[in-house]
């Protein structure tokens, strides 16, 4: 009866230490929402792809005071509704923070949503000015603003000696706030707006648009769009014989680019765009891209992905430091205590809107073997 009681005993006190044990270990949950399917799937992949990365090297080396890191993922589709969808589960599974997302309208459809929950909200590819002109305090990305690109747009189009400019966008709100943001800064230097429309993304066929910026004679044509309608546009203006230069926004900063245009069509083919991540030289990204290569055989598609960890990071830094998980304190670290972080793209500060301070913006040209080339 004795050893019953004791074996019994023994059970019972192995239980509650594993119910304490239980109690005892927390883990932050930190949301992760990205376009893993639809036309942009590449840039959500890889961004899933690095935050898992980033998140395991910390758990690895004892987590964030000692608590384990969870990310908890969404899919956004790269589409505003989905992204509305997604913003709203992840507001329900206890997440600290939230990286993304990828598009600037896609971003705008999930806000609000976050900021009414109290959720601190870190964008890595959505540069749309208005984004960050809403008083919303728990807003921040980890990329640059349009009215920086377009400034840098304009400059380099005058460098260029280009007059006559074609300015195309896609209704978007990134799209069209750099396409309005250019068009403002380029009129202001005297050159000529020889055509200023919309194309509507996802089509196959572009020659109508094609036929009617020809029509225009334009010097050149400065797309403000996303990657996979540039390279539509890059090759059906090759197969129509129009030799035109062109010039696209930072959302053309992909390699699927090239895939869709071909080499022969991307060739020559200039944009503006944050270091991409070969050329990316802090000791954080070298050691970062070895790690990424070691694990997945290949280096991230644009830096896009690669700002995503960057968002990463600083809500890491920011919960480490704080010893806080609520959106408001998180928002006040980043605001008023991180300086100069070394992020993988360069240092990292925010002002009080939650726009990172300082200048990215250098201009890419496509080589005849596909390979984005920084110039000088």
């Amino acid at each position: 009866m004795k050893r019953k009681m004791c074996t019994l005993g023994f059970l019972t006190l192995a239980l509650v230490a594993l119910t304490l044990g239980s109690a005892w270990a927390k883990t932050v949950r930190i949301g992760l929402m990205c376009p893993l399917t639809g036309s942009w799937a590449s840039e959500g992949q890889d961004m899933k792809q690095i935050v898992e990365l980033l998140a395991a090297e910390t758990n690895k080396a004892g987590g964030i005071n000692g608590d384990q890191v969870e990310i908890v993922i969404e899919d956004d589709g790269g589409d505003p509704r989905q992204a509305a969808l997604a913003a709203t589960r992840l507001t329900t599974k206890d997440i600290s923070a939230v990286i993304g997302t990828y598009g600037s309208s896609v971003t705008e459809a999930s806000q609000n949503i976050y900021a009414e929950s109290g959720i601190l909200q870190v964008a890595t590819g959505s540069t749309a000015i208005r984004l960050s002109e809403k008083n919303l305090p728990l807003f921040f990305r980890t990329c640059p603003r349009d009215d920086e690109q377009g400034m840098v747009a304009a400059k380099t189009l005058s460098a260029l000696g280009f007059a006559k400019i074609a300015i195309l966008h896609d209704n978007t709100s990134y799209a069209k706030g750099l396409a309005d943001e250019a068009k403002t800064l380029l009129e202001k230097e005297g050159k000529k707006i020889a055509f200023f429309d919309a194309l509507t993304p996802g089509e196959r066929d572009y020659n109508a648009i094609l036929t009617k910026l020809k029509s225009a004679a334009p010097d050149v044509i400065f797309f403000t769009g996303y990657y996979p309608e540039a390279g539509m546009l890059l090759r059906q203006k090759m197969e129509m014989g129009w030799k035109v230069p062109m010039l696209g926004g930072d959302a053309t900063n992909n390699p699927d680019l090239v895939k869709i245009a071909g080499n022969k069509a991307a060739d020559g083919f200039m944009f503006l765009s944050p270091p991409v991540p070969a050329d990316l030289d802090t000791p954080e990204a070298k050691a970062f891209m070895t790690a990424y290569k070691a694990k997945y055989g290949n280096a991230p598609g644009s830096v896009w992905a690669v700002l995503a960890g960057d968002a990463y990071r600083v809500i890491v830094e920011a919960i480490a430091k704080s010893k806080e998980t609520s959106g408001e304190k998180l928002a006040a670290y980043l605001k008023t205590q991180l300086k100069d972080f070394s992020g993988l793209t360069g240092k990292i500060s925010f002002n009080a809107k939650g726009d990172r301070v300082g200048d990215l913006y250098r201009v890419y040209k496509v080589d005849a073997a596909g390979a984005f080339v920084l110039q000088p």
